[in-house]
This record gives structure tokens, C-alpha cells and sequence, in this order.
């Protein structure tokens, strides 16, 4: 066993509270990662504030990166010393979708469980019960035991603060334009909602070639921040829908070919709907709560062959993504270091979920010494 010190939620809509724990060795197909840097994701803080329930007590964070110190027997793709991203979504392998190439779709994950695959858990608290991994990857902690297909192999040089968000918000939000929507080279993009995945989607706009690239957004500092990673406008939202609707047409000669929605807000989804031109797609990339409802006008939904998209983890394949998003990034092809506006320790948490939770600043990153 191996002592480490974790976040930890007991109740729902509660603080975390940064605890001691026991972090069990690495059995056969697994390995041990010494995490460096974990984003701090707005699903970490829908879990934190009960938007989503979840088992508790739970070790949280599933946007981590790390150094592999101790691995189980078996293990073949990775060694001691190798920097990884990890892969908060363990695909089973042998479900319809699993079979089919879908791994994102893999409705049977035991990522969903927050457990390893055969149902172990690798945490405990000091009295000997088990504490859950969120995602069963669990990396608000300074280390964390994962299956083997969990940990991704990434090119050295790649800062463990960029690598955490290529696991979780960069695979999301640039794998939304690439593989969800295949945005082709020439098309007007608008992005709603400019956190860490809605400036994710800019820069995947950058790389399809978009020709128009139009964020929006309440704050004025995240406007220029897309305006650093490719947008060609901004758009700050007015609490009339209509003029913004109105405003964006005017920047894309009638609405946008695709928009993004970012935030998970039923009316910044009825807004994207909204604003589409016969033939537009909307993409929906944000996480709601788990209630929440959206409306539409069907009629000119079909009329004018318009479509929606939902996009769960940019359509990710790991082993693939991760490496292509590292190299993109080391090529200077995907500024992803300037989506991070704060780098905290462990016991800044409660802060960054308020600052989360009052949409202040971009994506802030707990880093381990």
C-alpha cells in the first residue's frame, strides 16, 4: 500500500475534503500513476454539487496526467518513467458498439462504476473502508492505480498541466469539430460558451480550416482568449436571444454551417438550435444536469434539413487522439497551454469550484510538486 493524500467527496453538495489514503499496488493488467496535474473539469463539479449523482465516499478528477512509477504483471504497452494522459472511459470490449469501433459509445464501461473492471477498488480511507476513483481513474490525488488501457503513452516535452486537459477537454472539444461533426475545410463555426471545451472546439475549428470562426460568450477575457486560439469574432451574448441570433447571422451570411454549444444550459442549447440556416448542424457538447430539457420547433427542423449532434467525449479512441493531440500541440498547432489561467494545489479545490461555478476565468489545473 501506498499513502497518498486525495480529494474526496463523502456528501453530495458538500465541500471535498482533502484526506489521507491507501492506495493499493498495482495488480496483474495494471499500473500506477504519479499524477502531476489534474484539470479541474465542470463535471467534476456537477458530481461535487449533486447534478449528477454518484456513489460516495469518491476520490475525484477523471482530466489527469502523470509519470507511470510501478507496474502489475503482464503489462506490455507501458513502462516506469513513461509520461501519460489518462482515459477517464475504459471501453468493456465486447459490446455492440465496442465491437463495432465505437468506444466512446460503450454503454457497459466500468469507468461508469468508479471501479477497476472486475470491480476492485484501489482507495482507502484510514479506518480501512473503500473510497471509490471517479471514473475509476480518480486524479484529484497525488497518485492513482488504472487499468493498462486507462494510461495513454505521450511524446516527452509535453507539460503534464497541457496533457491533463488533452485527456478529457481537448479530446472533447476539438474531437466534437473533427470526428463528431467532420467540419470541412471552408465552413462558418460558431462556439457557445468559451470554458476550457468551448475553446477546445475553437481550435479544432482552426485546425478543419473553417472559414468563419465565431465564439460566444458573456465575458469579455474569454472572447479574447478565443481570439488567441483562432476565432475570427467574437460575440458577446445579450439576454435578448433574438439579437444575438440576429448578430450571428449577420457575422456568417445567415447562420452558421455548424454551432458548437459548450456550456450545457437548456437555453444556450435552444439558442444553437435556433440560430441554424437550412442545412446548419447543431453540435451539442456540453453536459447538463441530469433533468434538464430542451425544446424546439420541429417544423422547420425537418423543413430545412437542419440536424443536432451529440457529442460525449469528442467520439475519442484514446491510444490514437491522445498522441495525434500531443504532437499537434508540440508542432505549435494546438495552443492548448493557453486554455490555463490558474494552476492550484490540492487544497485550493473549493475555490476553483466556486470560481467553476460563477463562470470566472478558463481552465484552472491542480499540479502536484
Amino acid at each position: 500500500m501506498t499513502a497518498i493524500r486525495a480529494a474526496v467527496l463523502r456528501t453530495a453538495g458538500r465541500p471535498t475534503l482533502v484526506e489521507p489514503l491507501e492506495l493499493a499496488e498495482p495488480r496483474a493488467g495494471e499500473v500506477r500513476v504519479r499524477i502531476l496535474a489534474s484539470g479541474v473539469c465542470h463535471s467534476d463539479l456537477h458530481v461535487r454539487d449533486g447534478e449528477w449523482p454518484r456513489p460516495t465516499p469518491i476520490a475525484m478528477g477523471h482530466e489527469g496526467a502523470g509519470v507511470v512509477d510501478a507496474v502489475g504483471p503482464g503489462v506490455r504497452t507501458l513502462a516506469v518513467g513513461q509520461p501519460v494522459a489518462l482515459s477517464w472511459l475504459v471501453p468493456c470490449g465486447t459490446c455492440r458498439s465496442c465491437r463495432s469501433g465505437r468506444p466512446w459509445a460503450c454503454p457497459d464501461s466500468p469507468s461508469f462504476r468508479h471501479r477497476m473492471p472486475d470491480g476492485a477498488t484501489v482507495l482507502a480511507a484510514a479506518d480501512g473502508a473503500p473510497v471509490l476513483s471517479y471514473c475509476g481513474i480518480g486524479t484529484m490525488a497525488e497518485a492513482t492505480v488504472v487499468p493498462e488501457a486507462a494510461a495513454i503513452p505521450l511524446p516527452e516535452g509535453v507539460d503534464p498541466a497541457v496533457a491533463a486537459l488533452i485527456g478529457c477537454c481537448v479530446s472533447t472539444g476539438v474531437g466534437a469539430v473533427r470526428k463528431t461533426a467532420q467540419v470541412p475545410a471552408g465552413a462558418s463555426v460558431a462556439v457557445v460558451g468559451l470554458g476550457g471545451v468551448g475553446l477546445s472546439c475553437v481550435m479544432g475549428a482552426v485546425l478543419a480550416g473553417a472559414s468563419r470562426i465565431v465564439a460566444i460568450d458573456r465575458v469579455a477575457a474569454k472572447l479574447d482568449a478565443a481570439s488567441a486560439v483562432g476565432a475570427t469574432d467574437g460575440l458577446a451574448v445579450t439576454d435578448d436571444p433574438a439579437e444575438t441570433i440576429e448578430a450571428l447571422r449577420d457575422l456568417t451570411d445567415g447562420g452558421p454551417d455548424y454551432v458548437f454549444e459548450a456550456i450545457g444550459r437548456t437555453d444556450t442549447v435552444e439558442l444553437a438550435i435556433d440560430c441554424l440556416p437550412l442545412g446548419g448542424t447543431a453540435v451539442l457538447v456540453g453536459m447538463t444536469p441530469f433533468e434538464a430539457r430542451a425544446s424546439f420547433a420541429v417544423y422547420p427542423l425537418v423543413d430545412g434539413s437542419r440536424r443536432i449532434l451529440g457529442s460525449n467525449y469528442g467520439f475519442a479512441e484514446p491510444a490514437v487522439d491522445f498522441p495525434l493531440y500531443a504532437a499537434l500541440h508540440l508542432a505549435g498547432r494546438l495552443p492548448v497551454e493557453r486554455l490555463i489561467d490558474r494552476r492550484i494545489t490540492l487544497d485550493d479545490l473549493e475555490g476553483a469550484f466556486d470560481r467553476l461555478r460563477a463562470g470566472v476565468g478558463l481552465r484552472q489545473v491542480v499540479v502536484f510538486a
